[in-house]
C-alpha cells in the first residue's frame, strides 16, 4: 500500500467510483435520446457533455477537499429513516422523468418550442444548484444520499459554509438543479417532474430537521442560531 492510498478515507474504492462516474453519462445519454428517438438532438449533446465536465469537477474538488462525502454518497447505509426511503422512492423516478419529458419535448415531439436565452437561464440555474450542492459537500462530511443519524461516524451538528446561512443547503441546491435540467435542455414541460422532485425535497426538509432536532445533540441549538431551513426571511 503506498502513502497515497493510506491517506483514502477507509471504504474509498477508486476504482468504483472512477466507473460510475464514467457510466454517469452513458446512462443519461441512454435515458434521453432514445425517448427523443434521435441521435441529432444537440441539445441533448451539450447537456451530456457539460454534465460530464462539471461532475468530474466536482468529484476533483469533493477529493481533494472532502474526501470522505465521497465514500458516504457512494453507497446506502442502515438506519435509513423509513418515510426517507418512501420520498426516494418518489424523488428519483421524479428527477428521471425530467430527462425523459425534456426527450421527448424538445427531442421528438417539439410540444412547446422555447428561445435559446431559456436554455442559458436553465444552465445558469443549474451549476448555480450545483455549486451550492458542492459547496455543502465540501463542509459536511456527514451528507449523505439518505437520512439517518450517523453515530457510528460521530455525527455532529455542521454550521460553517453554507449552513451558517440556511440548515439545508443542500436541498436549496437540489431544488435549482431539477429546475435547471429542464430549462437547460429547453422544455417547459419537463418542469412538471422537477417540480415534483421539488416538492419532494421541501418535504423531505421538512422532516428531516425535525428528526435531526429530535435526535442530534446540539441540532436544537444550532436552529435557533441559524433560523431558516431553505430561503433566509421566508422558511
Amino acid at each position: 500500500m503506498t502513502a497515497h492510498d493510506a491517506e483514502q478515507p477507509q471504504g474509498m474504492n477508486r476504482r468504483r467510483l472512477v466507473l460510475r462516474l464514467a457510466c454517469l453519462p452513458v446512462f443519461i445519454a441512454l435515458l434521453m435520446f432514445l425517448p427523443a428517438g434521435t441521435w441529432a438532438w444537440p441539445k441533448g449533446w451539450l447537456f451530456v457533455l457539460v454534465v460530464l465536465v462539471v461532475v468530474s469537477a466536482v468529484f476533483l474538488i469533493l477529493h481533494r477537499v472532502n474526501p470522505e462525502v465521497i465514500v458516504a454518497r457512494s453507497s446506502l447505509h442502515e438506519g435509513t429513516k423509513g418515510w426517507d426511503k418512501i420520498l426516494l422512492s418518489v424523488y428519483f423516478p421524479a428527477m428521471a422523468a425530467v430527462l425523459l419529458v425534456a426527450a421527448l419535448d424538445d427531442g421528438r415531439f417539439h410540444w412547446f418550442p422555447v428561445w435559446w436565452w431559456v436554455c442559458v437561464v436553465g444552465y445558469a440555474v443549474l451549476l448555480l444548484g450545483i455549486g451550492i450542492v458542492t459547496w455543502a459537500e465540501a463542509v459536511n462530511k456527514f451528507f449523505e444520499v439518505t437520512v439517518r443519524i450517523q453515530t457510528e461516524r460521530g455525527h455532529t451538528v455542521i454550521d460553517t459554509g453554507p449552513y451558517a446561512i440556511v440548515r439545508h443547503p443542500g436541498y436549496v441546491g437540489g431544488i435549482l438543479h431539477a429546475i435547471g435540467i429542464a430549462l437547460s435542455l429547453g422544455s417547459l414541460w419537463a418542469l412538471i417532474p422537477a417540480g415534483v422532485a421539488s416538492v419532494v425535497l421541501i418535504v423531505r426538509t421538512g422532516w428531516e430537521d425535525q428528526t435531526l432536532q429530535e435526535e442530534l445533540n446540539g441540532y436544537e441549538e444550532y436552529s435557533v442560531r441559524v433560523r431558516y431551513k431553505l430561503i433566509p426571511g421566508v422558511w
